[in-house]
Parts: structure tokens; C-alpha cells; sequence
């Protein structure tokens, strides 16, 4: 792994994080990387439409109000994925990615989050699937 790759750690910044091939590059952009997890769909452990899982580290660091999002299953999408679509480029800006993903975007995420958990339902859902397509073939 290159020196400057090192020092983002966990997350994915710019929109050519030198971690990712060329062709992960376009997996990523079309989302194609998410299929597998619709196993974990099929298993029961996940669903389509939640809030995405997070690595512990971040999970880590949540509020006890923040740690709400924990108590329904994770999806493959949600709102805040949806309008966070690029993260990456966002965290790529940033003089200290880390820091901007900790203080500004995982807090704002978790805000769109608990939103959902205390209004989820069928239909909600159904549309995030459909905003999903859309941002996905548009983009």
C-alpha cells in the first residue's frame, strides 16, 4: 500500500483513492460491490433498505442516542447513503479526512438514521429503493 494511502485508514477519499484499481473504481461508481450483501439479505442479517453497517471504530464513538441505529437491522441503502453518495469526494477535500468524516458527515449521517428508525415503513422503503436505482443509472 502506498505511504499516502496510509494515512486514511479506514475510509475512501477522492475520487481516485490510489487503494482502487481502475476497474474497482467503476465496481464502486455503479455500486456493483454492494451485490453480495444481498446474501446477507437473503440470511436474514441484513436489509434492503436501513441504515448502513459501520466498522466499529466509528461505532465506537456514538452517543448513547446515536447507538438507536443499531437496533434495526443494516441495509444496502438508506437516505443518508443516497445523499452522501459522494462521500468520497467530500472526505477527498478535506485537509484531514478522518476528522471531517468523525465531526461532519458520520454525525450528519446518524441524524438521517435515526430519522428513518423512528419512522421506517414499507413504503418509505420501497422509495429509497427506487431513489436508489435512480441515483445509480443517473450518476
Amino acid at each position: 500500500m502506498r505511504q499516502d494511502a496510509d494515512k486514511h485508514g479506514l475510509i475512501t477519499v477522492g475520487g481516485h483513492d490510489p487503494r482502487v484499481t481502475r476497474s474497482g473504481y467503476y465496481i464502486r461508481k455503479y455500486k456493483l460491490d454492494e451485490f453480495p450483501q444481498l446474501i446477507n439479505v437473503f440470511l436474514g442479517d441484513m436489509s434492503l433498505v436501513g441504515p448502513r453497517p459501520e466498522v466499529r471504530k466509528y461505532v465506537d464513538m456514538y452517543t448513547p442516542e446515536q447507538m438507536k441505529v443499531l437496533s434495526v437491522r443494516p441495509g444496502i441503502t438508506s437516505l443518508a447513503s443516497i445523499r452522501y453518495r459522494n462521500e468520497n469526494e467530500i472526505l477527498g477535500m478535506a485537509d484531514d479526512p478522518d476528522k471531517c468524516y468523525v465531526e461532519i458527515v458520520m454525525p450528519d449521517k446518524l441524524k438521517i438514521d435515526l430519522e428513518y428508525v423512528e419512522k421506517a415503513n414499507l413504503l418509505n422503503d420501497i422509495k429509497l429503493i427506487f431513489a436508489t436505482f435512480k441515483e445509480i443509472i443517473v450518476k
